[in-house]
């Protein structure tokens, strides 16, 4: 009997049934995809850690160290199992060419802004790896270049790159590309190339580079890599001009863009299965109800109500099942497609049985919650009376169809037409029967609520990534130009001739300078006893608006401003004080009160800043400049000053932020246009899906309306105002919710992964969100409504008034 009822209700309501199941699979699809892309990012990147074995901890450093120093601090930490000081030499990205030989395919690596460090290869960890996953090792003459500049460049094997030194020009022949794990990600401010020993000696010599080192460790436990940090921070000989990383933190950039893909496309599935169980709801409400006299004469008959709700599930059942099936036999491919650069630029994951739990219990939680939505609407048949579904065809019960009447009564009197007189009949007739049916019709307005939501957060993170006021997030002001100063015999100098010619160049405008300094701050070492930890601190102007700050504002004499990570770190909000020192262990500790709170995902998101100005001592400066309206390319001005002065690293501030997030907003954009197809084709389909139910139901009444001399015209134009009016209102709410509770929402996830932005404010492009995208919507509702009621016009009329 089940399978013939499922039979008979596939093909007496074929539109209904497909779009319901095109739901539903799409629902599963996108929930099996986003868990599947998540478990392969996950296992390509530990495949990656796997193999090429990174540091635990490493410290970036950049001038002279002592080595007899760094020896006596791995002795004396019980944990290190292995330590090593990497050498590196940096060159800028216009001093490295490359050419094809045998063609005029040739050109610099100068759009590049991060920094190119030519690198040997380690003995023991931090391996650089090959396209097969061995250690790099190139012989003399040759160079492996990273992954993400074969991309970039188009670069092949057997290409000439060429390094331009103080001594003359190096020539190496591209041999392969290297994986990173230390580097692979966009967000790193740095990337290694493998060349030979000798070769490096010849580049270190050549001279014109900037030597560098990272010193890293690997611990017996990783766990235990924040109480080593604190350990090395407190040992004041110890080299720690540059960034501290932790293991925890290369894995989560390492993860970071393909991880928002995933959670994108979760977050769509989620809605798409709300929209289902929504539409679930009003299909099946309406099958029962269509055939409340048939289930009135099987409750007669004796027949169980369980048995009869069989009946209904056992085809949704099927649907449900089907739907997870092929929406997961599609997540392979769309997954695959997805996820095509992981192994470049990590590694090629490996199979295992976490591949196929993932996606199937995704799927398996898709079909519970429907499958538990359905039984619960189900159990409406358990309530409906015998007499009253026989006799009134009705499902409410007796007392439910009294306080039915009596609120139809009062609808009656209010919408009475006796005594219009203004107005178009037709529009008044629209609004009244709108209101008497808003529970019926309360379905539109919800799904394209939904679908807008659907399609206007995503589009919201990706403006906002790419947005030039991002800046603000970094922990630095809005400007054109960003001049970097960290290496060289004489800082001090270099900064003082920089910021003098910038000030005088009448190109640029608003040019402020600030110096980076550490600081230490009360904390505990690895062992928990009392200590100092280091503070790494920005000093320079913050009037003006320069950083965005998410509680407090700016500092002032005696004030100092954290991180959102730092404030969590040292447990203090605006109004706290706490205490520092700079120097050796005999220095004065200062009380600075916390003037507030700011995101920052450069550094680690360990940073802080003071007002004030430091001319001589730093670790480094950085100085910002703007090019003005009227100024020339920033490009042009920034490859002016990095000729003119050596040791002065200057870039176009949006252009080297476009960099660093590419990864990020390849993944928004990847989710915006994702959500964008499956948003507003969803939204024409519950549409048609909809309206086709409503016009079946409601040929009785149309029919009536014909007869009383209403043309089709007419009566179609009531339709498509109220949908006009369900889809604007959905509409409407759901722009304002996403721009209103989705910076909650993003915040909050973005809060989790740990990058130093725990809230953001949504840099929108108004004509896109509130403009083209309702106007898009309100498209799509009255273009399934058209087609609709496009096919009145071949129906028979006159049998519409026998139709009950």
């Amino acid at each position: 009997m089940e399978l013939r009822y499922g039979l008979n209700d596939l093909k007496r309501n074929k539109a209904v049934n497909i779009a319901l199941a095109t739901v539903l699979l799409l629902s599963a699809f996108l929930m099996a995809t986003g868990a599947m892309v998540i478990e392969r990012a996950v296992s390509s990147v530990d495949q990656l850690l796997s193999q090429a074995r990174p540091p635990h901890f490493l410290q970036m450093h950049a001038g002279d160290y002592d080595v007899a120093a760094l020896e006596r601090f791995a002795a004396a930490q019980p944990d290190v199992e292995a330590w090593q000081v990497h050498e590196m030499v940096g060159f800028a990205g216009a001093e490295i060419s490359w050419q094809r030989p045998g063609t005029d395919q040739g050109g610099d690596l100068s759009a590049s802004l991060i920094d190119n460090l030519f690198v040997t290869q380690n003995r023991d960890f931090d391996l650089l790896l090959a396209e097969d996953g061995t250690a790099a090792s190139p012989e003399t003459g040759e160079v492996d270049v990273p992954v993400a500049y074969q991309r970039q460049f188009g670069l092949e094997e057997g290409d000439q790159l060429t390094v331009r030194t103080d001594d003359g020009a190096r020539t190496l022949t591209v041999r392969g590309f290297v994986r990173d794990s230390q580097m692979a990600s966009s967000m790193s401010s740095a990337t290694r190339f493998v060349v030979s020993d000798q070769d490096f000696a010849r580049l270190t010599a050549g001279g014109g580079g900037d030597p560098e080192v990272i010193v890293e460790y690997r611990l017996t436990d990783e766990s235990m890599a924040a109480g080593f940090q604190r350990a090395y921070e407190a040992e004041e000989a110890l080299p720690k001009n540059g960034q501290a990383v932790t293991y925890t933190m290369i894995r989560v950039i390492n993860t970071f863009s393909h991880g928002l893909v995933a959670v994108a496309l979760a977050m769509v599935s989620g809605v798409l299965i709300l929209i289902a169980l929504l539409n679930l709801r009003f299909v099946i409400r309406g099958a029962i109800e269509d055939d409340v006299r048939q289930i009135g004469a099987m409750k007669a008959m004796g027949i169980a109500s369980k048995d009869i709700a069989g009946l209904y599930l056992g085809k949704y059942r099927v649907m449900a099942l089907a739907a997870c099936l092929a929406g997961g036999a599609v997540a392979v491919g769309a997954t695959a497609v997805l996820t095509r650069g992981l192994a470049a630029d990590f590694a090629r994951a490996e199979i295992t049985p976490l591949t196929v739990i993932a996606p199937v219990a995704a799927l398996a939680a898709v079909y519970l919650v429907v499958m538990t939505t359905i039984r619960g609407i189900l159990r409406r048949i358990n309530r409906i009376d015998v007499v009253t579904a026989l006799v009134h065809g009705s499902t409410l019960t007796a007392r439910q169809a009294a306080r039915r009447a009596r609120r139809q009564r009062r609808a009656a009197h209010r919408t009475d037409l006796a005594n219009f007189r203004r107005g178009s009949l037709n529009t008044r007739l629209t609004w009244l029967g709108l209101r008497a049916e808003g529970r019926q019709w309360s379905l539109i307005p919800l799904v394209f609520f939904l679908s807008t939501i659907v399609i206007t957060v995503p589009t919201n993170m990706l403006s906002t990534f790419e947005s030039p006021r991002f800046v603000t997030y970094m922990g630095a002001p809005e400007a054109d130009l960003r001049a970097d100063l960290q290496f060289g015999d004489d800082l001090d100098q270099s900064r003082t001739e920089l910021l003098s010619a910038m000030r005088e160049d009448p190109r640029l405008t608003d040019v402020r300078s600030y110096a980076n300094v550490v600081y230490e701050t009360p904390g505990e070492d690895a062992r928990g006893d009392a200590g100092w930890d280091s503070l790494r601190v920005e000093v320079g102007d913050y009037s003006g608006g320069t950083v965005e700050f998410s509680k407090g504002g700016a500092p002032e004499e005696g004030q100092i401003a954290l991180s959102a990570l730092n404030a969590g770190a040292l447990g203090v909000g605006p109004g706290d004080s706490i205490r520092v020192r700079q120097g050796t262990e005999d220095a004065a500790a200062t009380e600075v009160e916390v003037s507030g709170i700011y995101q920052d995902v450069t550094s680690g998101g360990y940073t802080a800043k003071m007002q004030g100005n430091i001319e001589s001592g730093a670790n480094s400066y950085v100085v910002y400049g703007s090019t003005g309206a009227d100024a020339g390319d920033a490009a042009a001005v920034a490859a002016e000053y990095n000729a003119r002065y050596d040791g002065v690293e200057m870039k176009p501030m949006r252009d080297y932020v476009q960099q660093t997030l590419a990864y990020v907003t390849d993944a928004f954009r990847t989710a915006a246009i994702v959500a964008l197809v499956f948003g507003v084709g969803l939204a024409a389909l519950i549409t048609v899906l909809f309206l086709q139910l409503r016009l079946s139901r409601d040929r009785q009444k149309m029919g009536i309306l014909f007869a009383l001399g209403f043309s089709l015209r007419e009566v179609g134009t009531q339709v498509l105002l109220k949908t006009v009016l369900a889809v604007g209102l959905g509409t409407l709410a759901g722009v304002a919710v996403a721009n209103a509770a989705g910076e909650a929402g993003v915040g909050a996830v973005l809060s989790l992964s740990g990058m130093g932005l725990t809230e953001l404010t949504f840099l929108t492009n108004p004509a896109v969100v509130y403009v083209l995208y309702p106007l898009g919507m309100v498209a799509a509702g009255c273009a399934g409504a058209a087609v609709l009621l496009a096919g009145l016009r071949r129906q028979d009329k006159s049998t519409w008034l026998k139709e009950a």
